[in-house]
């Protein structure tokens, strides 16, 4: 099982994912049925290293976000047009 903690954002945006990412850190979404979407922050390095895997894409996810788990599977993954860099990730509760 993959767990990965994520840190929620307050400031949402163009510029804010912008200075995210220029701090090493990508920004994603968590959608879900009985939740309001949560805009989250997650370690850049540790994703790369970790969508490398096939699992990554098939498996549940396990975010720690303020000391709660909840359960993800990746929807969607946003990536540069030339560079090999994720620029956004979408997860849905499972």
């Amino acid at each position: 099982m993959l767990i990965i903690n994520a840190i929620e954002r307050k400031e949402k945006g163009k510029s804010a994912s912008r200075r995210l990412r220029n701090k090493n850190y990508l920004p994603a979404i968590i959608y879900g049925n009985d939740i309001n979407n949560i805009s989250v922050s997650l370690d850049l390095n540790i994703i790369m290293n970790l969508q490398s895997n096939v699992d990554f894409y098939e498996q549940i996810i396990t975010l720690i976000l303020n000391g709660i788990e909840r359960k993800v599977k990746v929807k969607e993954i946003q990536r540069h047009p030339f560079k090999t860099k994720i620029t956004h990730i979408d997860f849905v509760m499972v």
